[in-house]
């Protein structure tokens, strides 16, 4: 015997705008009132109450009584219904306006690891006093891992630096601060007490301290470009880490100028002549032809702020 199905009923296609009306008229028990409130007419109100009665296969949602009205059966069960559809496009609503003010919604971004020694913290301070109901969530990487985040969907913004060889033109930058570069050397180095920016050919006996064993891709890419392959002593990914490494006497770092401002006290910081290693720039990242929402553009805002706070 074969298996017979129930078959759900079709779906109306409801006007929000009956659901409102209804909504009145059920409130008040009056087709006179609720038109007042809403503004209307007691004949446009009745007009918008039988379509929705025809919407729904015919049968009347109100008894129409010689004072007001009344709810019958069906009206009763529609009336959670279109409370429950109201509710929801009124939530929608206002979680788009919150959207649209930056009032509410989420930021997810990454940054640079020396862009959260003083840039980032700075600009989420302000981020966070101006538009506390937005949920921030932060990534840290190299500049070439949070792209392929941000082009993946993962990132709403990336800051990120000239340094890694990024593929930046895939992306829309908006640009925040070009910044100089550093060498850190210890404290007793014979080119401590030197006066105006230094040539990195100084500094090719020297050991290096690095986060990485091959230069290619990171700052001491500059260094590669004066003719000299660093002798990398220690590799060390952490900035904190690597100025005690200097100030020990293991070596010489490259600082970029985001993070010189930390940096201790027994440490000696050399400008890099410009003719070595050019200012990098900084970029806040976002993917092109993807729509900002306003805390993207807020926090935009806010990193330049800050950005121009940083001596650079």
């Amino acid at each position: 015997m074969p298996i017979s199905h129930a078959v759900e009923p079709e779906f109306p296609d409801l006007s929000t705008v009956w659901l409102r009306v209804f909504l009145e008229v059920a409130r008040h028990g009056s087709f006179t009132v609720a038109a007042r409130t809403l503004g209307w007419t007691q004949s446009a109100v009745s007009r918008q109450i039988s379509s929705l009665e025809q919407a729904l296969g015919g049968g009347p949602l109100f008894d129409r009584l010689p004072r007001g009205v009344r709810l019958t059966e069906a009206g009763r069960a529609l009336v959670p219904h279109a409370e429950s559809v109201t509710d929801s496009l009124r939530g929608a609503a206002r979680e788009l306006a919150e959207l649209r003010t930056a009032a509410g919604g989420r930021l997810r971004f990454g940054a640079f690891a020396t862009a959260d020694a003083a840039l980032v913290p700075q600009a989420l301070a302000a981020f966070h006093t101006r538009h506390p109901r937005v949920r921030v969530s932060r990534e840290e990487g190299l500049s070439p891992a949070l792209l392929d985040r941000l082009t993946a969907g993962h990132l709403d913004l990336a800051v990120v630096s000239t340094t890694g060889r990024a593929p930046l033109e895939a992306y829309s930058l908006h640009h925040l601060l070009d910044e100089t570069l550093y060498v850190a050397v210890p404290a007793g180095h014979p080119l401590a007490a030197t006066d105006g920016p230094v040539r990195l050919g100084r500094l090719a006996d020297d050991d290096w301290i690095a986060g990485s064993t091959r230069p290619e891709g990171t700052l001491l890419d500059a260094a590669v470009r004066q003719g000299f392959r660093p002798r990398v002593a220690h590799v060390v990914a952490e900035w904190t880490a690597k100025q005690g490494y200097v100030a020990a006497g293991l070596g010489v770092t490259l600082v970029p100028a985001l993070a010189a401002t930390s940096v201790r006290p027994d440490v000696a910081l050399l400008r890099v002549h410009p003719e070595d290693a050019p200012p990098r720039a900084v970029y806040a990242a976002t993917a092109r032809g993807r729509s900002l929402t306003a805390a993207v553009r807020a926090f935009v805002a806010t990193l330049r702020e800050a950005a121009a706070r940083i001596p650079v």
